[in-house]
């Protein structure tokens, strides 16, 4: 670090820790430069500007101090150094000589001192030089601008001294001297120390129950809480086949990524679908920190619920949102604040629910006072884009679909939370029932029922579940299947255990449903309502006009929320989003005054508002659209998109066939409901084929393509819940497209169970990519439906292991159309490789495998395997491919013998790569061999394989007798420098 050289080798990370930091600890380090006279004040002068991103101004301070010689880089690593350890400058002399001739230097030289010193007191001092005529009134302003920080401010005020001729250096010298000698960093403030005790009590409060899915009992969340997949999010299209699988993060490691999107950016957002876990991993990560066993670089932690956040109305500052909304200060409120607005690098905020806040995020309003109100919107948006707050963090939650391109630009880290893995499920059960055996019998029945094996990737099924286990393990008919299928039986739950009937006397019959008809109908109505408004806390005002009373709350489908505003009396949340969604359905499946004609709102894929005219004239659209206001088709218009389609498959499902019989006995009319069924069914065809319209013409030659719209998926989910065979036959019947391309679109297994159902029916072959998902080994098994349509399936980025490929290599025997696999970057060994030979000797119109390291594995399961001239064969085929990269596979001579074997015979494959494979001289001759008979290869790389003279000489051998071969790459092996010349001039295709 101390030569000049050595500077510049490690110029990325210096840049990494000057900016890791705030500006305020940025410019902490530009004043001990300038303190030591490492920089001149015009280069100072270059590197303090306002409004430049940090990174800019980082990599400006690495060049100019380049320029300074190995002094100026040793004196920039010290400085940098004791920013890290916060360690305190020296103390400023006792006594200042008040003839000092040059004041202005005195200033500088004690620079870091004086700034601390000034720290706290910098108003009173601007006031005082503004008295005695030092600085002009705009001068004063143009200081105490909402943005900088007090130390800033002090800064400000010392740069005007060096510039000003006035007297005003001196002045401050002498000023400087009567000022209190800091104590203690001001958070150790008693007022601060005890806010912040008093935050972590509260915020403990608020994390150590987990009632986020249910009212009836409080689990404590240490107990129970398990963790869920978090992968950083890559972008769509950056990622391909040679890409490495995205990072998976634990929670602790929730800020400690360098993957950024913006590294000037603050906030990281975390994506998942409803009932992934997102708002009970933001509960985690308060717990571990009001606790103190995590996070604690965050003196401060402030958490919110974008849902609560958009029942505010009033204006309010930066200052009320935190104290009024959060936690209140009981000492020094307003020195708390300065605290908070001097140290920001120390703040982390949480929003959680981003998609449950009405107002579209826009970055075209800027606030940047904190002591100013402004709409509770405005504030969140400048908050995120760091307007308000610079440099403290921010933990944003939303579903993907209302994460719009826009508020990614201020997006830092993005993080994908996919839901349990198979293990999670498994750990999360035995947490939740740890009396003998019902763990389990539980895991035994999700085993053996695939499709609730799916539906528990999400933790809220898992819950479901755990819940419903009396009723899943008794019941004698089948397991629950879809999703629909799932929260019925939590709605049996609820009315049994409401009922004062022992459980054993009821059946999920219609008596029971019945019985409670009217509650559920006021339950589904305020749901509708909520959904058409974006209203999803409710007040006891609202509770009443929906006609829900004391009777209707006891099912506990309603629960108290969990932060309420101050004054107000508590209001009521749904368990979860989806079960308002699903009550909604179900309002809009029984109630009397919804015409069917106005279901066809929750399958439109074209939304009016969602034109550029319609955002203009939003008004004259709603005019013209001619609802009535509170009227279903109104309520619907004015939904979320993903609650809509949430809602929509819900709906669906109680419309299918086993489900409508059992509505129909609840209500009078069952005209009514065919009528609502074939409008469903209406509306579902006629989107997909208006989806199937949208796709583009083939270009000539080509096999026609169609990437999924982001309603696809949804529509298909759709077709599933309603479980109709002839309803997914005529849905697909005239789609005509060579390859269906669902990459990126978080399909896990229940999608996988939804598109096996729908895609079984297509007329033609379909190559069916769907890379950089969750598909996972159940979702594999809920394929297996479908393979017989496929002749290609891309699974890249799966996380698929051994025991998913084997059942799929099984299915795939008896499919003669699929001849291509490909899975990279999923957790595959050479546990599967026998089941991958066994696929390849017997499918001998195999045309590829994708994997690096399985074309290695099946070779050498072939090697070790009696073959007959029939397997031989089909490894031939195997590799009719032009390319075929297996580096770092640890192939071995045994691999290579095997790869040699093939080489005999193929006469396709034009490049091999073998690099880092420990192929040494005995592979070498192995594969000379094989080269001598071959005529289609011609580049054979053989980089660091630990290959002498003796592998090199039988590699000349082969070439004599091949003229194809144009390159063999043997960098990287043991060969002296001396053997190395030889070695060249004998033939020049060896590059060495």
């Amino acid at each position: 670090m101390c030569a000049q050289d050595a500077f510049q080798t490690q110029r990325s990370q210096l840049v990494e820790l000057l900016v890791s930091g705030s500006l305020e600890g940025f410019e902490s380090i530009l004043d001990r430069l300038l303190s030591r006279e490492v920089l001149s004040w015009e280069d100072y002068e270059g590197l303090s500007l306002v409004g430049q991103p940090i990174s800019h101004l980082a990599r400006r301070l690495l060049d100019t101090i380049w320029n300074k010689g190995t002094w100026g880089c040793e004196q920039l690593t010290a400085a940098v150094r004791e920013a890290q350890a916060d360690s305190q400058p020296p103390e400023l002399p006792s006594s200042w000589d008040p003839h000092s001739p040059h004041p202005a230097r005195d200033l500088q030289s004690h620079r870091p001192a004086i700034v601390r010193r000034l720290y706290g007191h910098v108003e009173g001092v601007l006031d005082l030089t503004q008295q005695r005529g030092f600085i002009s009134q705009y001068e004063t302003d143009e200081i105490r601008r909402p943005i900088f920080t007090s130390s800033q401010r002090a800064r400000r005020l010392l740069d005007l001294a060096t510039v000003k001729a006035n007297g005003l250096a001196a002045f401050l010298l002498q000023c400087i001297q009567e000022l209190p000698v800091p104590l203690a960093l001001p958070f150790e403030d008693a007022a601060c120390k005890k806010y912040v005790s008093k935050l972590r009590t509260v915020i403990s409060a608020q994390s150590r129950f987990l009632s986020t899915y249910d009212g009836a009992e409080n689990l404590c969340l240490e107990e129970v809480y398990t963790e869920n997949v978090l992968e950083i999010q890559m972008e769509v299209g950056m990622a391909g086949p040679s890409q490495q699988s995205p990072t998976t993060l634990g929670l602790e490691e929730l800020f400690s990524t360098r993957d950024h999107f913006n590294k000037e950016a603050d906030t990281v957002l975390v994506v998942g679908e409803a009932g992934s876990g997102k708002s009970t991993l933001l509960q985690q990560l308060h717990l571990l920190w009001a606790s103190g066993r995590a996070f604690q670089e965050f003196l401060f932690v402030f958490p919110f619920s974008c849902r609560q956040l958009q029942c505010l109305v009033k204006p309010l500052s930066m200052r009320t949102l935190l104290f009024e909304h959060c936690c209140w200060p009981d000492l020094g409120p307003q020195d708390v604040f300065q605290v908070l607005l001097d140290h920001p690098e120390r703040i982390l905020l949480t929003f959680d629910g981003f998609d449950e806040f009405r107002f579209r995020f826009t970055d075209q309003e800027r606030h940047c006072c904190p002591t100013a109100p402004t709409s509770v919107q405005s504030l969140l948006f400048n908050l995120l884009q760091g307007n308000l707050l610079k440099n403290a963090r921010k933990v944003l939650t939303s579903r993907p679909s209302a994460v719009s391109a826009s508020l990614r630009k201020h997006v830092r880290t993005e993080l994908s939370l996919k839901g349990f893995s198979e293990e999670g499920i498994e750990l999360y059960l035995r947490k939740r029932h740890r009396e003998p055996g019902v763990a389990d019998r539980l895991l035994c029945l999700l085993r053996a029922t695939s499709a609730l094996h799916g539906l528990c990737h999400l933790p809220v099924f898992s819950w479901m579940v755990s819940k419903c286990h009396e009723e899943l393990l008794l019941q004698g008919r089948g397991s629950p299947k879809t999703t629909t299928d799932m929260y019925l039986l939590i709605l049996r739950h609820f009315l049994l255990h409401a009922s004062p009937l022992p459980l054993a006397t009821h059946g999920l019959g219609p008596s029971l449903i019945q019985g409670r008809l009217p509650t559920l109908l006021h339950l589904g109505r305020l749901a509708l309502w909520g959904l058409g408004t974006c209203c999803y806390v409710f007040s006891a005002k609202q509770l009443q006009a929906a006609h829900v009373d004391s009777e209707d709350l006891s099912l506990g489908f309603l629960v108290l929320a969990k932060r309420v505003v101050p004054g107000s009396t508590a209001p009521l949340e749904f368990l979860h989003i989806t079960f308002q969604c699903f009550f909604a359905a179900f309002y809009l499946a029984l109630s009397a005054d919804t015409p069917p004609s106005s279901l066809r709102h929750l399958f439109q894929d074209h939304r009016p508002e969602s034109s550029p005219l319609a955002r203009v004239l939003p008004k004259l659209f709603l005019r013209g659209s001619r609802c009535r206001e509170g009227s279903v088709a109104a309520l619907l218009q004015g939904a979320e998109p993903h609650n809509l389609q949430i809602t929509g498959a819900f709906l669906a499902g109680l419309l299918s066939q086993e489900h409508r019989s059992l509505l129909a006995e609840c209500q009078a009319s069952e005209t009514a409901l065919l009528r609502r069924w074939d409008c469903v069914r209406r509306c579902l065809t006629r989107s997909l084929r208006e989806h199937f319209r949208s796709i583009p013409p083939a270009l000539p030659g080509e096999a026609k393509s169609m990437h999924a719209l982001p309603g696809f998926l949804w529509l298909i989910r759709s077709l599933y819940e309603m479980q109709e065979e002839r309803l997914a036959r005529e849905a697909v019947c005239r789609l005509n497209v060579g390859h269906l391309k669902l990459t990126f679109c978080g399909v896990g297994p229940a999608e996988c169970a939804a598109l096996a159902f729908v895609l079984r029916h297509l007329r033609r072959p379909v190559a069916l990519q769907l890379d950089h998902n969750s598909v996972g080994d159940i979702g594999v098994e809920q394929l297996l439906p479908c393979l017989g349509v496929c002749k290609a399936l891309y699974l890249r980025d799966n996380n698929i292991s051994d025991r998913g490929i084997c059942k799929l290599v099984e299915h795939a025997l008896r499919c003669e159309q699929l001849q291509k696999l490909a899975l990279f970057n999923n957790k595959l060994t050479d546990g599967c490789a026998h089941s991958m030979a066994r696929l390849l000797a017997c499918k001998q119109n195999f045309l590829a495998l994708s994997r690096p390291g399985l074309v290695a594995m099946c070779a050498m399961h072939f090697a070790l395997l009696e073959l007959s001239l029939k397997s031989l064969t089909a490894l031939t085929y195997f590799c009719f491919l032009t390319t075929s990269s297996l580096v770092g596979n640890n192939i071995g001579s045994v691999g290579a013998q095997a790869l040699a074997l093939m080489l005999e015979k193929n006469m396709a494959l034009e490049e091999l790569c073998l690099e880092e494979n420990h192929v040494q001289d005995e592979g070498v001759c192995f594969l000379a061999k094989g080269l001598a008979r071959n005529s289609s290869l011609k580049v054979l790389k053989l980089s660091n394989n630990h290959i002498s003279s003796l592998g090199a000489e039988a590699l000349l051998r082969a070439l004599e007798k091949n003229d194809t071969i144009l390159e063999v790459w043997l960098r990287g092996n043991t060969f002296s420098p001396e053997e190395i010349e030889k070695l060249s001039h004998q033939d020049t295709r060896l590059l060495l």
